[in-house]
């Protein structure tokens, strides 16, 4: 970087002359670089998919958090800082309650996924802070239907039938684009996305290392044991890492 353009790297509240922040675009770095996140709708819900492989024996896998509850019927599954995306976590929880305390009904998932935007685009205005280094995979149903967002450290939002974010993100969207169909029950979106995420990580499928959770019209938001887990990628067969 020339000495010239330093002023804008450092400064979250100037734009450099051809309109980027800098410390946005870092911050979409840190997501790059965190763990593959994958999210599918089929036809009678949403699910998610996270790479949780540990980096040490010592580590207790149980410990390693990726998928979080927000209220009953929204989760959401995070790549990035991870102490970042449990902040947002967080303050997403609180303003669910706010809305169920205040209106006396489970907000929308698109309404939660703005106010969670909302407090990350604010980090992007003011000195003396960052902006936030996590992007959030959000699943939810309401009465308007099922929704899988996505959203930017720069608190943009986007909507989509199936997504990634994290490291092996062109991998997943690559065969997502070229394998996924509206209408798919539970098992073709689970084993798509297991399928997806063997290829990113290029490496077989261990139930122990692999987090996932489902959320249909009428049921909870859940974690799928890892029996279930165990028996999905045991359907994929012999899953082969990509060449």
């Amino acid at each position: 970087m020339q000495p010239g353009q330093m002023n804008y790297d450092r400064g979250i509240t100037v734009f450099s002359p051809d309109g980027r922040l800098f410390q946005v675009e870092y911050a979409r770095e840190a997501v790059k670089k965190g763990t593959t996140t994958i999210g599918l709708k089929y036809k009678d819900g949403v699910v998610l998919i996270v790479d949780k492989r540990v980096s040490s024996r010592l580590i207790e896998p149980k410990s390693i958090e990726k998928i979080y509850n927000i209220d009953k019927y929204i989760g959401c599954a995070t790549s990035g800082l991870v102490a970042d995306a449990r902040v947002l976590v967080d303050e997403a929880r609180k303003a669910a309650q706010v809305h169920k305390v205040t209106y006396n009904e489970n907000i929308t998932v698109e309404a939660l996924v703005k106010k969670i935007c909302d407090l990350k685009q604010n980090y992007t205005l003011y000195g003396g802070g960052r902006p936030f280094g996590t992007a959030l995979l959000m699943a939810g149903v309401d009465d308007l239907g099922c929704h899988l967002f996505e959203t930017d450290p720069s608190g943009a939002l986007i909507a989509y039938k199936a997504g990634s974010i994290g490291s092996g993100r062109p991998v997943v969207m690559d065969m997502f684009e070229k394998e996924y169909k509206d209408d798919m029950t539970y098992e073709e979106a689970m084993l798509l996305g297991l399928k997806a995420l063997s290829s990113a990580i290029e490496e077989k499928l261990d139930p122990a290392s692999v987090e996932c959770s489902v959320v249909e019209p009428g049921k909870p938001f859940r974690r799928l044991t890892d029996s279930e887990i165990g028996e999905l990628i045991g359907k994929l067969g012999d899953t082969k890492p990509a060449e």
